[in-house]
């Protein structure tokens, strides 16, 4: 039986950012929001700062960014369960639910980078990188149009 593929880290991000700003959101309606919106700008601001596709500022490399998850994570759980800030228990529950996401998240990506394979050899012109792209785009709509006239018959 062959494993799962896991998710490619465009994903990842993705879901960072999405989470970070239902902490935010959280933290917006709660009576005590310095913890729920602070841990959602710090997870919001590390999905920020990795090279990915999604990344604004691309500082910290993806392993690197693989190893901050665990201690971002682990700041989530923290936060969810520490007695010393006091802290809605509906804000907490939340805090620990979105960690556990994050948990789950982090588990199913693959933070390999692929490489770009080049298109041509490197002694091609331009020119003719070009022309074969355009090619495939032409291409690719005349099968669109192909499979969408079978599709209505």
């Amino acid at each position: 039986m062959a494993l799962p593929s896991k998710r490619p880290f465009w994903m990842h991000q993705i879901v960072e950012y999405i989470l970070g700003g239902a902490l935010i959101a959280s933290g917006l309606q709660s009576p005590t929001p310095v913890v729920p919106s602070v841990l959602g700008a710090v997870i919001m601001l590390h999905a920020a700062v990795t090279v990915g596709p999604l990344g604004a500022f691309r500082v910290l490399g993806r392993r690197t960014h693989r190893v901050v998850d665990v201690v971002v994570i682990a700041a989530e759980i923290g936060a969810g369960v520490q007695p010393w800030i006091n802290l809605e228990s509906s804000t907490r529950i939340v805090v620990l639910g979105i960690a556990a996401v994050h948990v789950f998240v982090w588990w199913q990506t693959s933070f390999a980078v692929r490489v770009k394979t080049p298109l041509l050899p490197a002694d091609a012109d331009r020119s003719t990188e070009i022309g074969r792209i355009a090619g495939r785009l032409v291409g690719n709509g005349v099968n669109a149009v192909r499979r969408q006239r079978d599709e209505d018959r």
